[in-house]
Protein backbone atom coordinates (compact mmCIF):
# COMPACT_ATOMS: atom_id res chain seq x y z
CA UNK A 1 0.00 0.00 0.00
CA UNK A 2 1.52 3.32 -1.03
CA UNK A 3 2.07 6.04 1.54
CA UNK A 4 0.47 9.42 0.90
CA UNK A 5 3.63 11.14 2.15
CA UNK A 6 6.70 11.07 -0.05
CA UNK A 7 10.01 9.77 1.38
CA UNK A 8 11.58 13.25 1.49
CA UNK A 9 8.78 14.46 3.80
CA UNK A 10 9.11 11.36 5.96
CA UNK A 11 12.86 11.81 6.39
CA UNK A 12 12.41 15.49 7.15
CA UNK A 13 10.42 14.73 10.31
CA UNK A 14 12.99 12.20 11.53
CA UNK A 15 15.44 15.07 11.83
CA UNK A 16 13.63 15.96 15.06
CA UNK A 17 15.35 12.98 16.67
CA UNK A 18 18.25 15.34 17.43
CA UNK A 19 15.97 16.66 20.20
CA UNK A 20 15.68 13.15 21.65
CA UNK A 21 19.47 12.87 21.67
CA UNK A 22 19.81 16.20 23.50
CA UNK A 23 17.26 15.09 26.11
CA UNK A 24 19.14 11.80 26.65
CA UNK A 25 22.54 13.51 26.94
CA UNK A 26 21.32 16.22 29.36
CA UNK A 27 19.37 13.66 31.37
CA UNK A 28 22.32 11.29 31.70
CA UNK A 29 24.78 14.10 32.53
CA UNK A 30 22.58 15.44 35.32
CA UNK A 31 21.91 11.97 36.71
CA UNK A 32 25.65 11.21 36.63
CA UNK A 33 26.34 14.42 38.54
CA UNK A 34 23.78 13.79 41.28
CA UNK A 35 24.64 10.11 41.54
CA UNK A 36 28.30 11.00 42.10
CA UNK A 37 27.96 14.13 44.26
CA UNK A 38 25.02 13.34 46.55
CA UNK A 39 24.36 10.60 49.07
CA UNK A 40 21.05 8.76 48.78
CA UNK A 41 18.23 11.07 50.00
CA UNK A 42 20.63 13.94 50.72
CA UNK A 43 18.88 17.25 50.04
CA UNK A 44 20.24 20.60 48.95
CA UNK A 45 17.48 23.21 49.45
CA UNK A 46 17.32 25.72 46.59
CA UNK A 47 14.07 27.54 47.43
CA UNK A 48 11.48 27.14 50.21
CA UNK A 49 9.65 24.65 47.95
CA UNK A 50 12.39 23.00 45.86
CA UNK A 51 15.48 20.92 46.63
CA UNK A 52 17.99 18.87 44.76
CA UNK A 53 18.14 15.36 46.17
CA UNK A 54 19.21 11.88 45.16
CA UNK A 55 16.57 9.17 45.01
CA UNK A 56 16.32 5.85 43.21
CA UNK A 57 13.10 4.57 41.69
CA UNK A 58 12.81 0.91 40.76
CA UNK A 59 9.16 1.39 39.82
CA UNK A 60 7.33 3.54 37.33
CA UNK A 61 5.76 6.97 37.79
CA UNK A 62 5.18 7.84 41.45
CA UNK A 63 7.17 4.69 42.39
CA UNK A 64 4.39 2.42 41.09
CA UNK A 65 5.50 -1.22 41.60
CA UNK A 66 8.78 -0.13 43.23
CA UNK A 67 8.31 -2.71 45.96
CA UNK A 68 7.91 -5.64 43.53
CA UNK A 69 10.48 -8.42 43.51
CA UNK A 70 12.52 -7.21 40.52
CA UNK A 71 10.48 -8.40 37.55
CA UNK A 72 9.25 -4.83 37.05
CA UNK A 73 12.69 -3.71 35.85
CA UNK A 74 12.50 -5.88 32.73
CA UNK A 75 8.79 -5.20 32.31
CA UNK A 76 9.37 -1.41 32.24
CA UNK A 77 12.39 -1.80 29.95
CA UNK A 78 10.28 -3.85 27.52
CA UNK A 79 7.42 -1.36 27.57
CA UNK A 80 9.78 1.59 27.04
CA UNK A 81 11.51 -0.09 24.11
CA UNK A 82 8.22 -1.00 22.41
CA UNK A 83 6.89 2.53 22.97
CA UNK A 84 10.15 3.96 21.59
CA UNK A 85 9.78 1.98 18.36
CA UNK A 86 6.16 3.13 18.07
CA UNK A 87 7.24 6.76 18.61
CA UNK A 88 9.94 6.54 15.92
CA UNK A 89 7.46 5.05 13.44
CA UNK A 90 4.94 7.77 14.39
CA UNK A 91 7.52 10.54 13.87
CA UNK A 92 8.55 8.99 10.55
CA UNK A 93 4.94 9.06 9.33
CA UNK A 94 4.29 12.70 10.26
CA UNK A 95 3.77 15.22 7.52
CA UNK A 96 6.17 18.12 7.20
CA UNK A 97 3.63 20.57 8.67
CA UNK A 98 3.22 18.52 11.89
CA UNK A 99 6.23 20.04 13.64
CA UNK A 100 4.65 20.44 17.07
CA UNK A 101 3.76 16.74 17.12
CA UNK A 102 7.32 15.86 16.03
CA UNK A 103 8.81 17.96 18.84
CA UNK A 104 6.40 16.45 21.39
CA UNK A 105 7.14 12.89 20.30
CA UNK A 106 10.90 13.53 20.22
CA UNK A 107 10.76 14.82 23.81
CA UNK A 108 8.78 11.78 24.95
CA UNK A 109 11.18 9.45 23.12
CA UNK A 110 14.25 11.11 24.65
CA UNK A 111 12.75 10.89 28.13
CA UNK A 112 11.73 7.26 27.72
CA UNK A 113 15.19 6.27 26.47
CA UNK A 114 16.92 8.28 29.22
CA UNK A 115 15.03 6.36 31.88
CA UNK A 116 15.38 3.00 30.13
CA UNK A 117 19.16 3.53 30.05
CA UNK A 118 19.10 3.87 33.85
CA UNK A 119 17.03 0.72 34.24
CA UNK A 120 19.40 -1.29 32.04
CA UNK A 121 22.67 0.10 33.46
CA UNK A 122 21.73 0.67 37.11
CA UNK A 123 18.57 -1.33 37.78
CA UNK A 124 16.72 1.82 38.85
CA UNK A 125 15.99 5.34 37.65
CA UNK A 126 17.95 8.20 39.22
CA UNK A 127 15.75 11.10 40.37
CA UNK A 128 16.99 14.43 41.74
CA UNK A 129 14.33 17.15 41.46
CA UNK A 130 12.13 17.48 44.54
CA UNK A 131 9.22 19.90 45.00
CA UNK A 132 7.36 20.21 48.30
CA UNK A 133 5.21 22.40 50.47
CA UNK A 134 5.48 22.11 54.23
CA UNK A 135 5.22 18.33 54.89
CA UNK A 136 3.77 17.52 51.46
CA UNK A 137 6.19 16.21 48.86
CA UNK A 138 5.72 15.56 45.17
CA UNK A 139 7.70 12.43 44.20
CA UNK A 140 11.25 13.20 43.06
CA UNK A 141 11.78 13.16 39.30
CA UNK A 142 14.43 13.91 36.66
CA UNK A 143 14.94 15.64 33.29
CA UNK A 144 13.71 12.58 31.39
CA UNK A 145 10.43 12.70 33.32
CA UNK A 146 10.21 16.43 32.63
CA UNK A 147 10.73 15.85 28.89
CA UNK A 148 8.02 13.17 28.86
CA UNK A 149 5.61 15.49 30.69
CA UNK A 150 6.41 18.45 28.42
CA UNK A 151 6.02 16.24 25.34
CA UNK A 152 2.64 14.95 26.55
CA UNK A 153 1.53 18.53 27.22
CA UNK A 154 2.60 19.57 23.72
CA UNK A 155 0.62 16.65 22.23
CA UNK A 156 -2.47 17.84 24.09
CA UNK A 157 -1.84 21.42 22.93
CA UNK A 158 -1.45 20.16 19.37
CA UNK A 159 -4.84 18.43 19.60
CA UNK A 160 -6.44 21.78 20.46
CA UNK A 161 -4.51 23.74 17.85
CA UNK A 162 -5.00 21.18 15.07
CA UNK A 163 -8.21 19.27 15.80
CA UNK A 164 -8.71 16.38 13.41
CA UNK A 165 -11.97 16.51 11.52
CA UNK A 166 -13.75 13.26 10.96
CA UNK A 167 -15.66 12.30 7.83
CA UNK A 168 -18.89 12.99 9.76
CA UNK A 169 -17.67 16.50 10.59
CA UNK A 170 -16.77 17.10 6.93
CA UNK A 171 -20.22 15.88 5.83
CA UNK A 172 -21.87 18.31 8.28
CA UNK A 173 -19.69 21.18 7.03
CA UNK A 174 -20.63 20.43 3.40
CA UNK A 175 -24.39 20.41 4.10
Amino acid sequence: MASSTNPAQQRSMLHWLWLSVIVIVLDQCTKFYFNNHFSLYEQLPVTPFFSFTLAYNTGAAFSFLSDASGWQRWFFISIALVVSVVLIVWIRRLKSDEKLQAVALALILGGALGNVWDRIALGHVVDFLLFYYDRYYFPAFNLADSAITLGAGLLILDMFIHPQTTDTDKDRQNS
